[in-house]
C-alpha cells in the first residue's frame, strides 16, 4: 500500500515537470530573441551597406570614393525588383578632404520623428567618415511607407542630418 502511494505521487510530480516544461515551449519562454544585423564592407574605393527603411524592408547603400556619390537601391516587396533610388554627392560635405580621400561608412538604426519635414526618414542612418580628416556626416533617405506599400517608385535624395569632427589634428596624405 505505501509503495502505490510513492508510485502514484512520482507520476503526479514528473507529470506536473513535463506539463511545466511543454508550457514554458509552448507560449515561448524558451524560445531566443530575435536579432537583426546590417552588413559593411570596404575596398579600395568603395564601400557597400545595407541598413533597414522600414520593418521589413532594407536598402543597399554604395559609396564611390573616387566620385563622391553615395547611392541606395530598395528591391520591392511586391515585385522582387529594384524600385526605390536615392543619391548624393557628398564631397562637398567634408570641408577639409585632403588628394586620396579614405572613407567609411556604417549604418545604423534611427527613429527620428517627421516633424515638420514633408516626408520620413528612413529607419537606418548611413554613418560616412572621412579617415584622414577625422569628419563625419550623418545621412537617411526620405522614404515614403506608403509608396512602398503599392510597389511604385521612389526617388530622391538623401538628406544630411549632423556632421562634424571627431580629430583635433589633420593627418596628411601620404
Amino acid at each position: 500500500m505505501v509503495q502505490r502511494i510513492g508510485n502514484h505521487s512520482v507520476g503526479v510530480l514528473l507529470g506536473i515537470l513535463v506539463g511545466i516544461v511543454v508550457s514554458v515551449g509552448w507560449f515561448g519562454l524558451g524560445q531566443g530573441i530575435p536579432v537583426q544585423a546590417t552588413a559593411t564592407h570596404g575596398e579600395k574605393n568603395f564601400a557597400i551597406a545595407t541598413g533597414f527603411v522600414d520593418e521589413e524592408q532594407e536598402a543597399f547603400y554604395f559609396l564611390d570614393f573616387l566620385t563622391g556619390d553615395l547611392r541606395a537601391a530598395v528591391v520591392s516587396r511586391r515585385t522582387g525588383e529594384f524600385v526605390a533610388f536615392f543619391e548624393k554627392n557628398i564631397l562637398t560635405d567634408f570641408s577639409t578632404l585632403g588628394k586620396n580621400p579614405k572613407f567609411l561608412m556604417v549604418t545604423g538604426l534611427a527613429s527620428i520623428p517627421r516633424g515638420k519635414s514633408p516626408f520620413q526618414i528612413g529607419s537606418s542612418l548611413i554613418y560616412i567618415a572621412e579617415a584622414t580628416s577625422g569628419e563625419v556626416s550623418a545621412y537617411a533617405i526620405p522614404w515614403n511607407p506608403s509608396l512602398s506599400a503599392k510597389g511604385a517608385p521612389q526617388t530622391g535624395t538623401f538628406v544630411k542630418l549632423a556632421g562634424g569632427s571627431f580629430r583635433t589634428a589633420f593627418v596628411r596624405d601620404e
